[in-house]
């Protein structure tokens, strides 16, 4: 497997403990943590393989930094690269677009040729909409810490072993 860039914010708390847990499963040689806030063009382009970690804000929107960061990349050829995302989301509180972010972020990544991978099932969550959603799958790992944390992670576990194997495969 080559090496995996997580790209995610390096204040977010919450997210930082779920990123520990994945680099547990990646192995920490395997995996590069990116700082989102600060990432340039120079720290996409090293990687094949990337974890992007895509947390909902208010009513469906990406975090700030990821909007400052996107147009950085937006010209790139994605062609050939790897992606799993995930991204935290309050399914009680803000029902109509669960985890958005990480069906916004799938899409600008299809959009310039990525393979998105590591859906993961919608079943065991309530909600009345979201971005993620295909069908009966997110395009990601959709996780709520707010109100079903002690599932975290066993689907972190879970999401890893998936995206660990697309990630090996050619």
């Amino acid at each position: 497997m080559k090496k995996v860039g997580i790209f995610y914010s390096f204040r977010s708390v919450k997210t930082h403990q779920q990123v520990k847990h994945m680099i547990k499963h990646l192995g920490a040689d395997n995996c590069e943590e990116v700082d989102a806030d600060v990432a340039t063009l120079k720290d996409f382009k090293k990687f094949d393989n990337y974890i992007f970690a895509v947390p909902t804000w208010f009513d469906g929107e990406l975090p700030n930094y990821w909007d400052e960061y996107l147009p950085t990349i937006e010209d790139e050829s994605f062609k050939g690269k790897k992606f799993a995302i995930f991204g935290g989301g309050d399914q009680k509180n803000y029902p109509e677009n669960f985890v958005d972010g990480v069906g916004i972020m799938a899409e600008f990544v299809e959009e310039r040729g990525g393979k998105v991978v590591g859906l993961t099932s919608t079943k065991g969550y309530s909600y009345e909409g979201s971005r993620a959603e295909r069908g009966d799958q997110f395009v990601g790992l959709a996780l709520d810490i707010e109100n079903q944390a002690a599932l975290t992670n066993e689907r972190i576990k879970n999401w890893m072993e998936v995206v660990v194997k697309e990630f090996g495969k050619k």
